[in-house]
C-alpha cells in the first residue's frame, strides 16, 4: 500500500504493509504555489513508489471531507479547495483509492499501532504546522467534523492562522507556527519552533515561560475534551508534540485537570504518540486498505 501524508510543510509518502511496518519512504517539501502543484507533489511521490507494485494508495489530507461525495474542503494552511483527490487519484493511477482527513488518519494509526491501543474512546491532537485531531468513540474512528484545532481556547485570543478568520482557536496559540512566532518574539526574525525548543531545553527561562503558556492552553482544550467525550486516553503526537515533549505535556496535564470535571478529573492521562512523525503515513496506508477490501 502507499499511504500519502500531505503536511502543511511536507508530504511523505510510503509502502506500508498489513502490519504498519514502513518498507519504503520518500519525502519532500509540500508546493505551496497552487492547487495544481500540491497535485503534482503527491503524484510525484507516489511515482517513487510505484515500483514496488502497490495494491492501492490512500492520502491524509488537512481538511474535512464531504462525507457523501468525499470531496475536500478548503484547507486551512494549504491552498486546497472544494477538490475530489480521490476521483483525481483514482483516474491518475488506476488504483483503489482512500482519502482522509490527515487528523484521523493519525488517530486511526495511533489507535491501531502505537500509544492508544487497547483504548474504546480516544481523543488525539496533532501539533504541527497547524492542529489537527481525530476522535475514537465506542471503539470507532469518528469520521465526521472534528476539527478539533478550531476550539475556542480564548474567546479574545489572536487570529487563527492560514484562511481560518476565527480568534484564539488552539491552532492560533499552540501549533508550530504558534511556537515560531512565541521565537520570533523573543530572539528576532530567525526564530522558529526548533529554537524555542532547543532554547527551553538548554534553560532558557523564557522558552521554557513561552512553552508553558503554549502546554496551558493545550489543557484548557483538553479539559474540554475530556468533558465532552471522557476519553480513556489523549494522545499527543504531530512534529511540534513530539519535539517538545514534556515541556508542553505536563502544563496540558496540570490545566486539563483543573478544567475536566469530576470524576474525570482524576483520569486524564495525556500521553505523547508512539508513531512519531510516522502515524499520518501509517493511517493514510489504512485508509487506503479500507478502500482496497471495500473494493473487492
Amino acid at each position: 500500500m502507499i499511504g500519502v501524508d500531505v503536511g502543511g510543510t511536507k508530504i511523505l509518502a510510503g509502502l506500508v504493509d498489513r502490519a504498519g511496518s514502513i518498507l519504503r519512504t520518500v519525502e519532500h517539501d509540500t508546493p505551496t504555489d497552487s492547487e495544481e502543484a500540491i497535485l503534482a507533489g503527491i503524484a510525484a511521490a507516489i511515482r517513487v513508489l510505484g515500483d514496488g507494485e502497490p495494491q492501492a494508495i490512500g492520502i491524509g489530507v488537512p481538511c474535512n471531507l464531504d462525507p457523501v461525495t468525499g470531496i475536500a474542503y478548503r484547507a486551512t494552511n494549504l491552498p486546497l479547495d472544494d477538490v475530489d483527490l480521490g476521483r483525481w487519484a483514482r483516474n491518475e493511477f488506476t488504483l483503489a483509492v482512500g482519502v482522509e482527513n490527515d487528523g484521523n488518519a493519525a488517530t486511526l494509526a495511533e489507535w491501531r499501532f502505537g500509544a492508544g491501543r487497547g483504548a474504546r474512546d480516544l481523543v488525539m491532537l496533532t501539533l504541527g504546522t497547524g492542529i489537527g485531531g481525530g476522535l475514537i468513540l465506542d471503539g470507532r474512528l469518528y469520521r465526521g467534523w472534528a476539527e478539533l484545532g478550531h476550539v475556542v481556547v480564548d474567546a479574545d485570543g489572536p487570529p487563527c492562522q492560514g484562511s481560518c478568520h476565527g480568534h484564539g482557536h488552539l491552532e492560533g496559540v499552540a501549533s508550530g507556527e504558534a511556537a515560531g512566532r512565541a521565537a520570533r518574539e523573543l530572539y528576532g526574525a530567525d526564530g522558529d519552533a526548533r529554537m524555542l525548543v532547543e532554547r527551553a531545553r538548554a534553560g532558557d527561562e523564557a522558552a521554557i515561560a513561552a512553552l508553558e503558556h503554549i502546554g496551558r492552553l493545550l489543557g484548557v482544550a483538553v479539559g474540554s475534551f475530556v468533558n465532552m467525550f471522557n476519553p480513556d486516553v489523549v494522545v499527543v503526537g504531530g512534529g511540534f508534540g513530539a519535539a517538545a515533549g514534556e515541556l508542553v505535556l505536563e502544563p496540558a496535564r496540570d490545566t486539563a485537570r483543573r478544567e475536566a470535571i469530576q470524576p474525570a478529573d482524576a483520569g486524564v492521562t495525556i500521553v505523547p504518540a508512539e508513531l512519531g512523525g510516522h502515524a499520518g503515513l501509517i493511517g493514510a496506508a489504512l485508509v487506503g486498505f479500507e478502500a482496497l477490501d471495500g473494493a473487492r
